[in-house]
């Protein structure tokens, strides 16, 4: 505080002498002082202003894609106005906005995001480009994206090309210049409504909320679109510069495991921690039969993320009850809620999702908080599930079930993402907790 004083006290002496020499307000070493003491300043002759130019001259625009007006029109008949950039036509899906600040590219080619369009909150997207690291997929799988700024420069030294050539060779359109901030309250105050972006300004706004109302996401088999059509392995774990975890290294220590994965939408992201846990994965089809999959003898199975409504994958939920007991499982989001479903209980659809990578959430069990990424629209009722389930995690903003037990099937689920791809590491110690809970079950049989 006397540092402060003194420092305003000789600010308020240097205002009142504008012609004294100026003294440092502090002590300073004798190289200091010498610095302070320096020669004066050399002035320079004043320079003129250039000539205000007569006329606008048009500067290049540093846009390499053309953009033209198009409009996103709601379900309830709101219509929101903008220019389009990526493909160009009409598209339908339903609209969910998500709070993430990076990760736009990770977040476009999750499949998960199927039959969607995209709201991202934060208002500056594309600055960074895209690269072929940061997919999470094979391709962009949601429907449409919606942002307030499109930036029209990229800088990023491992991008390979803009958001609006990458989402022309995908055939996803994107508006831009939307008031995103009035969409997402409209979508958090009403709930998710579905939606259609055109570049075709000659449909009237009546028919194209006709088409919104028509599109359903409910009871619609998303999975199906998005899943592999053959079985393949997987072994890339993160790479090294890239791994944050000392669990994931110390697991290497020991005899890989294999694991059974299911494809409901599976991102690259959960793979690659799976491997950096040591284990050898093989990735099987949604609709693949459970019996193959006890025949290939796995040490345990993994249900992963995806799209839609798990109510409309029976054929999923037959597959997992057959399997659960079995052998020792984990479920990721979709692979939660069907997971859910397969040990007695039901599902609901939420108001408006959850979207984003600052979700907090009660891990019940180690009475710790963390901070999770998430990406779904429906959740598991707690109260439909039996006695045998119990919840372990909870959602701190809105209460629903974020994850759950059932020791007498050493089965655990979680509704968010503990591979992040954007997000938060706090829940990768899920990975670590799974793979020890196969390892012991493996360890058991052996004994035996």
């Amino acid at each position: 505080m006397q540092a402060i004083q003194a420092s305003v006290a000789c600010a308020r002496v240097q205002a009142k002498a504008p012609g004294a020499a100026r003294a440092p307000c502090r002590p300073v070493s004798a190289f200091g002082a010498a610095r302070f003491q320096a020669a004066p300043r050399t002035r320079f002759p004043p320079v003129a202003a250039p000539a205000r130019r007569a006329a606008h001259v048009a500067r290049a625009d540093p846009r390499p894609w053309t953009e033209k007006d198009c409009k996103l029109v709601l379900s309830d008949g709101s219509v929101f106005k903008g220019r389009s950039f990526g493909a160009k036509g009409t598209a339908v899906g339903e609209v969910v906005f998500n709070t993430s600040i990076t990760g736009y590219q990770e977040i476009m080619t999750d499949p998960s995001y199927a039959g969607q369009f995209v709201c991202f909150t934060h208002p500056h997207i594309g600055n960074v480009g895209i690269n072929e690291d940061d997919e999470e997929s094979t391709k962009c799988h949601l429907g449409g994206v919606i942002v307030r700024d499109n930036s029209p420069i990229v800088s990023n030294y491992r991008a390979t090309k803009s958001l609006p050539e990458y989402l022309e060779e995908q055939g996803v359109l994107g508006i831009a210049d939307v008031d995103t901030r009035a969409l997402t309250r409209v979508v958090r105050n009403y709930g998710c409504l579905n939606g259609v972006i055109t570049t075709d300004l000659s449909k009237s706004d009546e028919e194209l909320v006709a088409m919104a109302k028509e599109f359903d996401i409910v009871g619609k088999d998303l999975i199906a679109t998005v899943t592999t059509d053959k079985v393949y392995d997987w072994n890339n774990g993160t790479i090294e510069e890239w791994e944050f975890s000392p669990a994931a290294a110390k697991a290497r220590e020991d005899d890989q495991l294999h694991i059974v994965a299911y494809d409901f939408g599976i991102k690259r992201n959960i793979l690659r921690r799976l491997a950096s846990y040591n284990c050898r994965i093989t990735v099987v089809p949604a609709s693949f039969k459970a019996d193959d999959v006890l025949a290939m003898n796995p040490d345990g199975i993994f249900f992963s993320n995806g799209p839609g409504d798990p109510s409309a994958v029976p054929y999923a939920v037959e597959e997992c009850a057959k399997l659960l007991g079995k052998k020792p499982a984990f479920g990721i989001c979709m692979g939660h809620q069907v997971m859910g479903q397969a040990m007695g209980g039901k599902t609901f659809k939420l108001k408006f999702g959850h979207h984003g990578g600052n979700h907090p959430i009660r891990n019940e069990m180690g009475k710790t908080i963390e901070i999770s990424a998430q990406n779904h629209n429906f959740a598991v009722d707690p109260e439909t599930l039996p006695a045998d389930v119990k919840v372990t995690h909870v959602n701190l903003n809105d209460g629903t079930c974020a994850g759950m037990f059932c020791e007498a099937k050493q089965a655990v689920s979680i509704q968010y993402h503990p591979e992040a791809s954007p997000g938060p590491h706090d829940s990768d110690v899920c990975f670590d907790l799974f793979v020890k809970m196969v390892r012991d079950a493996k360890k058991a049989g052996a004994a035996v």
